[in-house]
């Protein structure tokens, strides 16, 4: 494409919306940034941009600037936005941020492994990156993962692949990226309200498996990431790659007397079963994590990764804060931080990995309903502490089908409230048990995002630890 004088929009300030204005000036393109909000941090980007020629106009973000032949968009904004409507209107395409960076990769560029899923994109990114590495290939993680994938193909340094995180919203404005292989992890309700649908949140993931042209890996416990992989135009020749807790069949990775095992990327998959690692090799061995690891071994081994860096790779990694994360023990009971739970499905999975538990939940619902988490953890439930804007819920739920599990429902929503909570969890909690803050919900009533809530978690552990000392 020609960008010189091409007049685009990009619609919002910050880690999408800045390095694609940038990119998009040295180009020759003629830019004009719009965005809602016109607070100080948005004033101070703003002069930034303006310093080098690009136009800014802040508080308004619903009218089309003149003249505009493409919108390049954040993910996070929706598509009613009425910016998009009158774009539309005027015939110019909407692309996004991941969009804009796969049309702008140069010759021989770098192909994309790609992964998503409603729970541990960035944990299985960051663990196929680090196999990729032990297999001495020349990488990155990148995308959703906040490492823009701009620079990544703009930049001076080469790479032999990328291992792509991509959310729901990335995908709904990437039409054209066709990934080497790629992966949908799981699938369970979230972002609603941005999407409408189940239906329509289902098909912007299953995007990620168009144009595949070596692996579709799925999720052979969620048989909806299956119908995604059915559902897709690929390359032909590529497969369809399955990963399981348990036994694998024929091309698929799996579980076996406490081996991660390939059989779908070995000559008789049919009748042998090649050892990728071990269970323990896996930091920390959660189920949930475990499938994480299967599903960046899958991708990994569709690229031509021996088993060796398979091993090495995840030896290597550790995972982010907030990530099941252990804390302390303290008088014999351990506390886990798991803030990064900010939904239903990656609370129960979290549960799922710890018995008995007293669990820390609550905060912003976001919609959701709690009635099949609580079903399935209750047996596993000591106690349960709650907090944040819409514990009611989750209290309401727990009436229903745990009704013998002690509650506690604590009103503060002051600075020490986790304190209380973790001290709460404490008095509920027997040597053995393990206090687990999985809160289901997201933060902003309480914290200003997961990892402060995370942080405000371990600084109370810690001061509870320190009492014991």
């Amino acid at each position: 494409m020609n960008w010189q004088g091409k007049r685009v929009t990009v619609a919002g300030l910050g880690v999408s919306g800045i390095p694609a204005a940038r990119v998009l000036h040295g180009l020759g393109a003629v830019v004009t940034v719009v965005n809602d909000g016109d607070d100080e941090r948005a004033r101070a980007q703003a002069a930034d941009l303006a310093a080098l020629g690009v136009t800014v106009r802040l508080g308004d973000g619903a009218t089309l600037p003149e003249g505009t032949e493409l919108v390049v968009t954040a993910p996070g904004w929706r598509p009613d936005k009425p910016l998009f409507t009158a774009a539309a209107a005027a015939g110019a395409e909407i692309w996004g941020d991941v969009e804009l960076a796969w049309r702008l990769r140069g010759p021989g560029a770098a192909p994309w492994l790609a992964v998503t899923g409603t729970n541990g994109k960035t944990t299985t990114v960051r663990m196929l990156a680090s196999i990729l590495e032990a297999a001495g290939l020349r990488t990155a993680a990148v995308g959703n993962i906040g490492v823009s994938l701009l620079d990544a193909v703009t930049g001076d340094e080469t790479y032999d692949v990328l291992a792509v995180e991509l959310s729901s919203y990335q995908l709904h404005w990437a039409p054209s990226v066709r990934a080497h292989s790629a992966v949908v992890l799981n699938l369970a309700p979230d972002h609603l309200d941005w999407h409408g649908s189940m239906e329509a949140y289902a098909a912007d993931k299953g995007r990620v498996y168009e144009g595949n042209s070596v692996a579709c890996v799925y999720n052979a416990a969620d048989p909806v990431t299956e119908d995604l992989v059915r559902e897709a135009d690929v390359v032909e020749g590529c497969r369809a790659i399955g990963f399981t807790l348990g036994p694998p069949a024929p091309s698929q990775l799996g579980v076996v007397d406490g081996l991660l095992v390939d059989r779908a990327f070995i000559e008789n998959r049919r009748a042998q079963a090649k050892e990728l690692a071990e269970v323990s090799d896996v930091e920390p061995p959660a189920p949930h994590n475990i499938a994480n690891a299967l599903a960046a071994a899958a991708l990994a081994r569709a690229f031509g990764v021996e088993p060796e860096a398979v091993r090495n790779g995840l030896r290597a990694f550790r995972p982010d804060p907030h990530r099941i994360e252990h804390v302390a023990d303290v008088a014999g009971v351990a506390y886990v931080d798991d803030s990064k739970a900010t939904n239903t499905h990656a609370a129960e999975a979290s549960l799922a990995a710890y018995d008995p538990v007293v669990w820390i939940a609550g905060g912003l619902a976001k919609g959701a309903a709690f009635d099949e988490l609580v079903a399935a953890s209750a047996k596993r439930l000591r106690g349960v502490v709650l907090i944040g804007a819409d514990r009611g819920l989750i209290r309401e739920a727990l009436a229903r089908h745990a009704p013998e599990v002690p509650v506690v429902d604590l009103e503060r929503t002051d600075t020490g409230a986790m304190s209380a909570a973790v001290r709460e969890a404490a008095r509920l909690a027997q040597p053995g048990d393990t206090v687990l803050m999985a809160p289901a919900c997201a933060s902003m009533d309480m914290f200003a995002n997961y990892n402060k809530r995370g942080e405000a978690f371990a600084d109370a552990v810690s001061a509870l630890a320190a009492e014991h000392a």
